[in-house]
């Protein structure tokens, strides 16, 4: 038997270069499930995503996702992408597998906690509101910092840059008196030691997000990370919601260690390989 796909609507383009499609997964003609395809918004036409692939029920264990993520490299490989990208939600066991097997490795994890009484910070930590006039170098730190990442990851850097300004300007108009987020600055016997971006009011979503927390060089290794998750935590519960989230780099050892002893859980993986 042959697995194919076959387009199953028309290819969508977009002024920025990218482009989607879906297609229908098909076994000697006969429909077995259904498989989407875009390029990624981050990293633009160079990469690829596989949005979905369901197989039908009766069609399962048989190899035709196997079969059909690999003919998925073939068309992302036509359209010029060099790597590609998928989501996995935690305990999708079979997917998971399904990935390790075909070469994709962890890029990140979207990790969230449900809350419940607000954290006490240890003795000498305070947090106050981000003022308006320290907004200013704070936002050109974020921008840096966050450049240097996703240059890091491959974005190319005039992307890179065009979207950690852009980004950066939508989502905080008001600087660091933007309705629905908080900027927050932690300091320990006087002295500043990191800064936390949360937002807090998240469009259908029940609860609060961490966008960025940074503690200063001079003063990592001492605990200042766990305390600004625990000021995250008091603001978000302060709002009103119930739930925290955040997302983590793979290769981010301390965090990914942080974030599971105070109780946050993986809900998603993003894997990723190249295809040259």
């Amino acid at each position: 038997m042959t697995t194919t796909l076959r387009p199953a609507g028309p290819e969508e383009r977009h002024d920025d270069g990218g482009r989607a499609r879906s297609y229908d997964v098909c076994v000697n003609s006969r429909r077995v499930g259904g498989i989407r395809l875009s390029t990624d918004a981050r990293f633009g036409p160079v990469a690829g995503r596989i949005e979905a692939l369901d197989i039908d029920r009766p069609d399962r264990h048989r190899g035709r996702a196997t079969v059909a993520a690999l003919a998925a490299e073939e068309v992302l490989r036509g359209w010029g992408c060099r790597q590609i990208e998928v989501t996995v939600p935690a305990g999708a066991e079979p997917a998971v597998r399904l990935a390790a097997a075909l070469g994709y490795t962890e890029r990140s994890r979207k990790m969230t906690k449900a809350l419940e009484a607000p954290p006490e910070l240890p003795d000498g930590s305070r947090e106050r509101r981000m003022s308006a006039a320290e907004y200013p170098a704070w936002r050109d730190a974020a921008i840096a910092e966050h450049i240097r990442v996703q240059t890091r990851l491959g974005v190319p850097r005039e992307r890179a840059e065009r979207a950690s300004y852009e980004g950066h300007a939508a989502m905080l108009p008001g600087g660091a008196e933007t309705p629905g987020h908080a900027l927050r600055i932690l300091s320990h016997r006087g002295t500043d030691v990191g800064t936390l971006w949360l937002a807090v009011e998240i469009p259908g979503h029940p609860g609060g997000y961490v966008v960025d927390v940074t503690v200063d060089p001079a003063h990592r290794g001492r605990g200042h990370g766990r305390t600004l998750m625990l000021v995250a935590e008091r603001v978000c519960l302060a709002a009103g919601r119930p739930v925290l989230g955040l997302n983590v780099h793979a290769d981010n050892a301390p965090a990914l260690g942080l974030y599971g002893s105070l109780g946050y859980r993986p809900t998603a993986f993003e894997l990723w390989k190249r295809i040259l």
